[in-house]
């Protein structure tokens, strides 16, 4: 957990394989800061409809009501009056324009917790999460359990009929445990 800093806004960025517990780390701040009663906004993709339509829910279950938007552009309607807290889950969904709405935000004070995939199914880096954890000031990785070795997973298996995903296959394909599961470096497969 970073630590407390007084009027000044940051950047932390939550990320890892599926099924590494990102929302549900997400979560876990959203509430604390609400118990915290600091004014707290909770963003989520709208393609993300895997569970709820309106909610960060977590693979285990947890949620927290959050509003969809398509791109970052959306977010900026809802900053009126300016939380102290903004958070997104599933970042890796929307556009480049986040990057410079997290900064924007930061520089006025505003904590920004963001949480997303790094890597692909490919195990290439993942839509705007490179840019982001660069310009985080707290960065937290979690790693999943291997589902073929059981060791510490970094990567997100794809499958496809039960085999590994083709590396042309689209890169976004939103599921859960029908389409995903976690690996490690070693397990990780990519068909060419």
């Amino acid at each position: 957990m970073p630590p407390v800093l007084h009027r000044q806004g940051w950047i932390e960025v939550i990320t890892g394989p599926m099924f590494s517990g990102k929302s549900e780390e997400l979560i876990r701040r959203v509430k604390r800061a609400l118990i915290a009663r600091q004014r707290v906004l909770v963003f989520k993709p709208r393609l993300d409809t895997r569970y709820h339509e309106s909610q960060v829910v977590s693979h285990d279950g947890q949620r927290v009501e959050a509003i969809p938007v398509g791109d970052a552009r959306e977010i900026e309607a809802y900053l009126s009056p300016l939380p102290q807290v903004v958070t997104v889950d599933e970042v890796q969904f929307l556009d480049a324009g986040l990057l410079s709405l997290a900064e924007d935000l930061a520089c006025q004070g505003v904590r920004v917790i963001l949480a997303g995939l790094d890597l692909d199914f490919r195990g290439e880096p993942f839509g705007l999460m490179p840019e982001l954890l660069a310009r985080a000031e707290f960065v937290e990785k979690l790693t999943a359990i291997c589902a073929q070795c059981g060791a510490p997973a970094t990567r997100t298996q794809r499958l496809v009929n039960g085999k590994p995903a083709r590396y042309t296959d689209p890169v976004i394909l939103v599921g859960a445990k029908e389409h995903y599961e976690p690996r490690c470096r070693a397990c990780h497969q990519v068909r060419y």
